[in-house]
């Protein structure tokens, strides 16, 4: 039977649940579990798809095309399972699937609340990810801090499933503060022991306490937070704050957190196989080739979670070529062409990633054309494919007012816009191209020489395409359409070939990159910065 972990959060937010998660996710698969992961979010929003990258961060992209909450990154990245659809609910999706089924009739005129309506569909939702997957354990975590009005819903439903699966087959993590107050120097125990409380009258006993602090706790810590919060002594595990998250399994386990794990849910296994992983810890901190400066274009760039994925997939590039990767957050609406020397002068590699609306575009073709012309590697992703064409139009193929019909619907010159049978009347929450689609490579490419493949599948979320009627001149003017649909239709990567790094893709490759497995282009990229840097370094 299908065994469930459920994790809560406590005190405030920000604890680092997704981590602890993510990190469990890890332990129990080197145990040769078959591990699924989801989160729970009681924003009232359908899915991330429309809010703000200031109020959100980043929207993650499934292989079957579902926006997600950031969080499911480290899911992906840490477990290397593929997620899906059944991996994100929020309050919205649930309240939008009831009164659907509602208007239906489904519910045969009763009269719908939240017990037992809401918490059903919460519980369905929970218990279809186990059997989709067939995996051994599901990793539930629950958004929000306990004591939000909310989350309820999403406890007291998984308050019933750990009475319906029972008590073998259910476990409840809970993740809290511990602070430490300087005037007196010690570590305060309270706000954990209010917050298990909290839960309690809830009606859930937290099997496991794991408790975040920035230095190691004294011993008295933990027997008082067991004995006041009714848990196992050694079932009270330290989170210290690290240098680098892909650490938090290593130390977790250094705690015996998984073997507490197993024992509590009867899960008999081997111990982990952590080679790989502590192998891949160990890159991190080996630094033998120097520092490359990557400059981060972007226009959400006040909150750095808006560009999480990308950030990550820089530094597992960095793991593998042992150098640090030194990013620079540069605001796109800053640039211009008497600024660009000095703002991206001394820069190894330009990356411009992906983004919606016309608010800063002209600096970041202003960074694509400057790394064009002074052959500084160039990686464009999604958005910043675009960019790369418009610039190449306007700039190399003469077009010069070529733009994207998003930004100027009136130009004579859409390079980028809307495909034959696409409908300019757009409903924001539901016409992009989301999800993994196939993509054909152009032999002899970089594209191939950074894949060593000709066919691949990545994952999409734009919504407008390269203009096919711009084909025949972009290509006559020197620019490779490297990639393009198995169908020949659509474009969806192009690059300057006699470059060592000039690539826009109209995908995101940063959602596959994994710390231990870096992807193909962001490897490639890195490479490229790196020879940019010892160039430099000889001038």
């Amino acid at each position: 039977m299908t065994k469930y972990v459920f994790v809560t959060g406590g005190v405030v937010s920000g604890l680092g649940k997704g981590i602890t998660a993510a990190s469990l996710g890890r332990l129990l698969k080197a145990r040769g579990l078959k591990v699924a992961a989801q989160k729970l979010d009681p924003y009232i929003n359908v899915d991330p798809g429309t809010m703000s990258p200031y109020q959100h961060g980043e929207v993650y992209v499934t292989e079957d095309g579902a926006e997600t909450d950031l969080d499911l990154g480290h899911y992906e990245r840490f477990i290397d399972e593929d997620l899906n659809k059944y991996s994100n609910l929020t309050t919205g999706k649930v309240y939008w699937n009831v009164l659907n089924k509602e208007r239906r009739g489904e519910y045969l005129g009763s009269t719908v609340q939240v017990i037992p309506h809401i918490t059903n569909e919460i519980k369905d939702f929970i218990y279809r990810v186990g059997k989709k997957t067939g995996a051994d354990v599901v990793i539930t975590e629950i958004g929000g801090t306990i004591g939000d009005i909310e989350s309820q819903p999403f406890i007291e439903a998984v308050r019933q499933i750990s009475l319906e699966a029972g008590k073998e087959n259910s476990l409840f993590i809970h993740v809290t503060l511990v602070p430490y107050l300087s005037g007196s120097e010690e570590h305060k125990s309270k706000p954990t022991q209010h917050s298990v409380k909290e839960l309690q009258g809830m009606g859930i006993n937290p099997d496991i306490i794991v408790l975040r602090c920035d230095s190691h706790l004294e011993e008295s810590i933990f027997q008082k937070i067991a004995l006041f919060c009714n848990v196992k002594p050694d079932c009270v595990i330290e989170n210290i704050t690290l240098p680098s998250i892909y650490e938090a399994p290593l130390m977790l386990e250094a705690s015996g957190f998984s073997e507490v794990v197993c024992r509590e849910l009867g899960l008999q296994t081997p111990p982990p196989d952590l080679s790989e992983w502590k192998k891949m810890a160990e890159s991190i901190y080996k630094k033998n080739l120097g520092t490359v400066e990557i400059g981060l274009v972007g226009k959400y760039v006040a909150l750095h979670d808006a560009y999480l994925s990308v950030a990550e997939a820089l530094h597992h590039a960095g793991f593998y070529h042992n150098v640090h990767i030194n990013i620079h957050w540069i605001d796109s609406e800053k640039i211009t062409y008497e600024n660009a020397d000095e703002m991206l002068g001394n820069l190894n590699g330009i990356i411009v990633p992906g983004g919606f609306g016309s608010r800063g575009i002209e600096g970041m073709i202003v960074a694509a054309g400057y790394a064009r012309k002074h052959r500084i590697p160039y990686f464009g992703i999604c958005l910043g494919m675009q960019i790369a064409v418009i610039e190449y139009a306007r700039n190399v193929a003469g077009l010069a007012d070529a733009n994207s019909g998003e930004f100027d619907a009136d130009t004579p010159n859409k390079v980028i816009d809307f495909m034959p049978g696409q409908s300019d009347e757009i409903d924001k929450g539901g016409t992009l191209r989301l999800g993994a689609y196939p993509c054909i490579i152009k032999k002899g490419s970089a594209m191939e020489r950074c894949y060593e493949a000709l066919e691949i599948s990545e994952r999409h979320r734009h919504r407008y395409e390269f203009n096919n009627d711009y084909r025949e001149l972009l290509e006559e003017k020197g620019l490779t359409l490297s990639g393009i649909s198995p169908d020949g239709v659509l474009v969806e990567t192009v690059e300057l070939s006699d470059r060592d790094f000039h690539i826009g893709v109209q995908y995101h490759p940063e959602f596959k990159s994994r710390p231990n497995r870096p992807h193909p282009l962001f490897k490639g990229f890195i490479g490229a910065a790196l020879k940019d840097s010892r160039k430099r370094d000889l001038r």
